[in-house]
Order: structure tokens, then C-alpha cells, then sequence
């Protein structure tokens, strides 16, 4: 079995509205009899009503970056011989066709990342069943991004389209939401919206003014250099960095029936500290969510949201290379600033609270698979090594925490929303004047950060 873990108590949340009698009715016993996916599945469903969301809906302003990520193919399109060239660094091959999906698997993810994506896939498919074009697609589900730009800067050089967690500025890869929105089984995280749920009661539990007045992270600090780093702003005898730093230890938590882990209880510290990990780290958008400003450390890789978020607006950016000293400072500013400061946490919650609710996260999930279906230039079909997959292959054989995420995400009636209006490509000035508003605002940190330093030096 390619699932494992321990049996625990199942639990079923539907998403969106649930009717009394499911359109989507799981059917676990003719699976298990005949280990085939239902020969309708999935019914195909034109909304009736709109009565969730208005019609003229504009997508949140992270989607212009669909545009951006598919830019090296707006030209030439995608050929199969392009889309072969990611052969070798992909886990899976993902076919969509007449709103089926199909996969053909290469090697096998860390933990169950690839299990969750393709749910995640497959649960597009049931809240937009029928609407999603033909395709197929390779993807990566390591950390770091793999296809770089330097390789392909000729003309036509024909960069082969990847798809994967993260990329970086000297990346082409092709970012796509991570498995844990689905909920990350090994860790006991559960899906994201029931996980949004139990950070907004830990919102409420303490106003911002009563909490810790210092800066908070909890992880594991051995997966890179940086987090390492990071812990040498910990409280000594001899000085304390306003920071209050703690190593995760996932086996004893595991051990301890993850008593340590619950995310909803983590907003009790003023501010939160965001820092990579080997690239990008799962953990940014939990910590984005807590209404304590989040105390960002300049990343290298992002994410398929955080484009959409504007430093000083939504976080407080801080040094890579002097963590500690921008750390200390940040802490003592916002303490100064009280207003300032909570206005940014606040921002911070209200922008994953709202602009990545999972109807979003499937949205855009919609338009990116669909605008990547228009480059192709080949009829996608089924390798001969292919499977159908289903609800029913995926989790009528499962157990434990993958059993229970997977009901918990499980997509039980079908959307009568129509996706969000996907807003056009940035103009040049506009993408440009982005970049210049970020900068600015780093720049005016850093500011700020010298001038403190400067008088403390001059009392001692």
C-alpha cells in the first residue's frame, strides 16, 4: 500500500455548502470490488445560480503572476519535445482528458507530497467538474526549483515547462499551491481550510497589546544553514535579541501526540518570524495568518501567493545577512509603534483569511492549468503506463491521517461559482514599479535600522 500511518478517528467536513444528499457520494464498496473508478466520474456541472460570488469577481492580484510563470512559452507555445526535456527531473506525469485525470508515476515523492498534490488535482475536478480543458503536464516535487533561465537564454531555446512548489528569480519552473493544503499527514497538519479556522479562534483568544511583546519561531532548524543561523538570535545571559526561538523535534512530537504543534495556538507572541528553509517552507502561510506582524527574512525562493504581498504593508522585512540586529529592532519599532504594527499583522491575516480561502486556491489552481492548456502545441494523451485516479482509489484504501485528510478536504458538491476573472498580464511600468515599491520599502527599513543602531553605539 502506498499509504500508511496510524488509524485514527475519522472525520468528515465538506466543502462549501452541504446539501443532505451529496452529489458527490463516495463509493468505497464497488471500489473495493472492482478497482476501477466510477465510469461517470466526474458528472460533468453547469452552475445554475451564482449566489456566492458575484460574476464580475477579479481575481486577487497574486493570479497576474500566471501570466509571468507561463511568459517563456507565450511565444513559441509548448511542443512535446519541450515538455520531455523535464522527463528526467519529474515524479509524475499528470493527464487531464474530457475531465478525467490520469497519472504516470516516475519516483516516489518525499513523504506524501505527490499523493496530496494529485488529490488536491482531483478534487479540482470535483468542484469544477467538466470545466477544466485537456492537458498534461510534469511535476516536480523536491524543494528547489530545477530549470534555469541561464540554460535557455537563446532564442528558441525551448525551456521545458516544469511544475513545482516554489521557483526563484533565476528560475523558470512553474509554481503550483504545495500538497499541504490538502493537510500534510506526517506532521498531523490538517487541511487548510479546517487549519484557517483554528488560527482565526487563536486570533481571538488574546488581544494583540496582551501578548508577548517579542518575536516568536518554532521549527526544525537542520534543514538549512540559514535556520541555523537564526537560532543565534536566541536570549542569552549576556543579551537578549527580542526573539524567542524553539527547535521542533517532529519524532517527539510525534511521540507526544503533537500536544506542541497546533497551529491555532501559536499567535501568542506579538510578532512571528518567518525564515526558509532548505527552499521555500510550507510553514510561511500559517505564520502570515497569525495577526502578529510577521517578521519576514528576505527570501530567495516564493511561492505562488507571496508575489501578492507588500512588504511594510503585509510583513516587516528583515536581513538574511544581520538577522539578529534587524530582528532587535523590529521588535523595539513595533513595540514604539503600536498602531503601525498591529495595522501590518492585521493586513498580514486578513490577506490569507480571505485571498487564499481555498475557493482561491482552487481558482487559481482553474486558470493556471487552463492557461498553460492554450500554449500546448500536441494532443495531450495516456501513456501506456498510466492509471485513472479517483476519490475512490485514492482514499478508499487509505488509513490514519491520510484517510482523515483526505475526508476532510474531500470536495463533495460541485461549485455553482464561476471562477474568479483572471486580470491581464502587468505592463512593464507596472511590474517595474512593483519591484521600485518593494525596494523602497526595504530601503526605508534599513534606514530606520541604521539610525537605531548608530544611537545605541553612541550610549555605550
Amino acid at each position: 500500500s502506498i499509504y500508511s500511518g496510524h488509524s485514527s478517528q475519522k472525520s468528515i467536513i465538506g466543502h462549501g455548502r452541504t446539501p443532505k444528499a451529496p452529489d458527490f457520494t463516495l463509493d468505497c464498496p464497488s471500489w473495493n470490488k472492482a478497482l476501477t473508478c466510477p465510469k461517470n466520474y466526474p458528472p460533468n456541472h453547469k452552475p445554475t445560480t451564482n449566489a456566492n460570488r458575484s460574476l464580475n469577481l477579479t481575481c486577487p492580484d497574486y493570479f497576474h503572476w500566471i501570466h509571468q510563470d507561463l511568459r517563456p512559452w507565450k511565444e513559441t507555445g509548448i511542443t512535446r519535445d519541450m515538455m520531455e526535456k523535464a522527463r528526467v527531473a519529474a515524479n509524475f506525469r499528470l493527464v487531464i482528458l474530457n475531465g478525467k485525470v490520469y497519472v504516470e508515476k516516475y519516483r516516489k515523492s518525499l513523504q506524501s507530497r505527490d499523493l496530496f498534490t494529485l488529490w488536491g488535482i482531483v478534487q479540482l475536478l470535483r468542484w469544477y467538474p467538466g470545466r477544466l480543458p485537456d492537458l498534461e503536464l510534469l511535476f516536480n516535487c523536491d524543494d528547489r526549483p530545477v530549470i534555469r533561465s541561464r540554460d535557455y537564454r537563446r532564442p528558441n531555446s525551448g525551456p521545458p515547462p516544469l511544475f513545482k512548489y516554489c521557483s526563484d528569480g533565476w528560475s523558470l519552473d512553474i509554481v503550483f499551491p504545495d500538497w499541504s493544503f490538502w493537510g500534510w499527514a506526517e506532521t498531523n497538519i490538517r487541511p487548510w481550510k479546517n487549519v484557517l479556522e483554528e488560527i482565526k479562534a487563536g486570533n481571538k483568544r488574546s488581544k494583540w497589546k496582551d501578548r508577548v511583546p517579542l518575536a516568536y519561531w518554532r521549527g526544525n532548524p537542520r534543514v538549512a544553514p540559514t535556520r541555523g543561523d537564526l537560532l543565534r538570535c536566541n536570549v542569552t545571559d549576556k543579551f537578549d535579541w527580542n526573539a524567542r526561538l524553539y527547535v521542533q523535534d517532529w519524532i517527539k512530537e510525534s511521540r507526544e501526540g503533537y500536544k506542541q504543534s497546533n497551529l491555532g495556538d501559536q499567535c501568542t507572541h506579538r510578532y512571528k518570524i518567518y525564515v526558509e528553509g532548505w527552499a521555500w517552507s510550507v510553514s510561511e502561510k500559517y505564520i502570515l495568518a497569525c495577526d502578529s506582524p510577521t517578521l519576514l527574512i528576505m527570501p530567495r525562493y516564493y511561492d505562488f501567493f507571496l508575489r501578492g504581498m507588500v512588504p511594510l504593508q503585509h510583513y516587516w522585512p528583515i536581513k538574511s545577512n544581520s538577522k539578529c540586529k534587524s530582528i532587535k529592532f523590529a521588535v523595539e519599532w513595533g513595540n514604539n509603534h503600536t498602531a503601525e504594527a498591529q495595522a501590518i499583522g492585521e493586513a498580514s491575516s486578513r490577506f490569507i483569511q480571505e485571498d487564499l480561502k481555498m475557493e482561491y486556491v482552487y481558482d487559481y489552481m482553474f486558470h493556471l492549468l487552463s492557461e498553460y492548456a492554450k500554449l500546448l502545441k500536441f494532443k495531450p494523451t495516456i501513456p501506456s503506463n498510466a492509471f485513472e485516479l479517483c476519490s475512490e482509489s485514492m482514499v478508499c484504501p487509505a488509513d490514519g491521517n491520510w484517510k482523515r485528510f483526505m475526508d476532510e478536504s474531500l470536495v463533495k458538491v460541485p461549485t455553482d461559482a464561476v471562477p474568479c476573472t483572471l486580470p491581464p498580464p502587468y505592463e512593464p511600468s507596472a511590474l517595474g514599479a512593483l519591484f521600485d515599491k518593494a525596494g523602497n520599502s526595504a530601503k526605508q527599513v534599513e534606514m530606520w535600522e541604521n539610525e537605531y543602531w548608530h544611537k545605541v553605539n553612541k550610549k555605550q
